[in-house]
């Protein structure tokens, strides 16, 4: 059996770390690298190639309802956090974010806040993983605070979070909003003009698009000391240095076109197979606890808990289901989810919690396969751990 046909049978449920390639998004890649130019060069095939960017960002654009020049391309969200975060912490003042955020958004904060005391404010969450907004008040109350970043959705709980609050006091305080977007953008509507948030992270292989390439979306009116990461020929009006990806954003443009076409359809069709998926898995696992299941969340994503039942075991005694323990970004960690710990879970409950994410290609088919394996590897797991007791 090669390898094709391995992967092919299995139940692919980790969209929150990666999601397939939308097949509009791999034409459009096998097209633009049969095809040459340097999007900065003045010369036709360069003009080519620059008119295929600018296609891309007009298709990203429509998926976001912003304008075309607000957006910068980037390696992905990683980098667009970290741009986000040092341009708008470089205007003086105190940064807040929250303690649920993806390890770009918490590790970035502490970075360019060592040794200043006082100017990282990490809000605590409730039990389902809502920021404590009594904090943030308080901490805009000293009328010293640059930015205030919080993710419109959580990449281990798809736990979303409302920003319209958050947005208001803030920049009722004259502080700039960020949000890493990166779990939301492509899977639920968008709409900047109403969201008012001043800057915006996301990454393409989270919607269909390829690996490595992502954006920072800068409103227009947001006037920030930008800090590029990479200094040189000054592409993308200064903020990202270095030749375009043109492969890889022509990508992103076709994934966020099909996305942007299928967006309610996908949404309600995805959520219901989870819905399907959690209901089966708590009659057939009765202990299981689904994280962050009495508020809204992504329509593919559940994160559950099989009380003592080690993660990485079930996932071991599940191979034909491709899951996760937790954020790809963290795989092999020796510590458990800081977002499970942020919202009052145990350390064990959080070494114990499985997370599946589904999406656009995920068949009805496939839920019914993975309940039957889920539910046997945590009975088996459970098996083997009673035998050695």
């Amino acid at each position: 059996m090669d390898d094709d046909s391995v992967e092919a049978d299995v139940v692919y449920l980790d969209y929150n770390a990666t999601a397939p390639l939308r097949p509009e998004a791999l034409e459009a890649i096998l097209t633009a690298f049969h095809r040459v130019g340097n999007a900065s060069s003045l010369h036709q095939a360069g003009r080519d190639a620059a008119t295929r960017v600018d296609k891309a960002r007009r298709q990203l654009a429509d998926l976001l309802n912003c304008h075309p020049g607000e957006i910068i391309f980037t390696s992905g969200a990683t980098e667009a956090n970290n741009l986000a975060l040092r341009a708008a912490y470089a205007r003086g003042g105190r940064l807040v974010t929250t303690a649920v955020e993806h390890p770009a958004i918490l590790e970035t904060a502490r970075a360019i806040t060592v040794g200043a005391s006082d100017a990282l404010v990490v809000l605590p969450v409730d039990k389902d993983g809502t920021p404590d907004l009594g904090v943030l008040d308080a901490a805009l109350d000293r009328s010293d605070v640059s930015v205030v970043s919080a993710m419109l959705a959580n990449n281990e709980t798809g736990v979303l979070t409302d920003l319209a609050p958050i947005v208001k006091t803030a920049h009722d305080a004259g502080a700039l909003v960020h949000t890493d977007a990166t779990q939301y953008v492509g899977r639920l509507p968008l709409d900047l003009a109403e969201l008012e948030v001043d800057l915006l992270s996301l990454s393409a292989h989270k919607f269909g698009g390829p690996q490595g390439v992502g954006a920072l979306v800068v409103r227009r009116d947001t006037s920030l000391p930008y800090m590029p990461l990479l200094i040189g020929g000054g592409q993308e009006r200064g903020w990202r240095a270095g030749t375009l990806n043109v492969a890889g954003i022509v990508g992103l443009g076709a994934a966020a076109d099909t996305a942007r076409r299928h967006l309610e359809e996908e949404a309600i069709r995805v959520a219901e197979l989870r819905d399907a998926f959690e209901a089966e898995l708590i009659a057939r696992v009765p202990d299981c606890v689904i994280n962050g299941g009495g508020v809204a969340r992504l329509p593919g994503v559940t994160s559950v808990t099989f009380p003592g039942v080690p993660a990485d075991a079930v996932l071991a005694a599940m191979p034909d289901v491709a899951a996760s323990d937790g954020s790809a970004c963290a795989s092999g960690a020796p510590s458990p989810s800081h977002v499970l710990l942020a919202m009052g879970r145990s350390r064990d409950d959080a070494d114990s919690t499985v997370r599946f994410s589904l999406g656009y290609a995920t068949s009805r088919r496939d839920i019914e396969r993975s309940i039957v394996a889920v539910a046997s590897a945590v009975g088996r797991v459970r098996a083997v751990l009673a035998a050695t007791a």
